[in-house]
């Protein structure tokens, strides 16, 4: 089983982020979330904030945002903003 799940973060003309993750933490409208490989399916709102994606164990990237949707399911996250 892989321990990465396809991340892709865009808006309207422009992706931000597109490619494997470890785990992606997430301003969520409720709280902090992070999701990791084979995480259940969900939807959601974000807040402003800091998406921060884990792409290995050494390499880390913050993505600013001013609000989004975040959309799990099938070993994939896409965040609308």
């Amino acid at each position: 089983m892989s321990s990465t799940f396809h991340l892709v973060i865009a808006s309207v003309g422009e992706t931000r982020f597109d490619g494997p993750s470890v785990s992606a933490t997430f301003p969520g409208s409720d709280g902090e979330l992070t999701v990791l490989a084979h995480h259940e399916p969900f939807v959601t709102t974000l807040k402003k904030g800091v998406i921060r994606v884990r792409e290995s164990a050494e390499s880390t990237k913050d993505v600013p945002i001013e609000s989004g949707v975040l959309e799990v399911s099938g070993n994939r996250a896409v965040v609308l903003l």
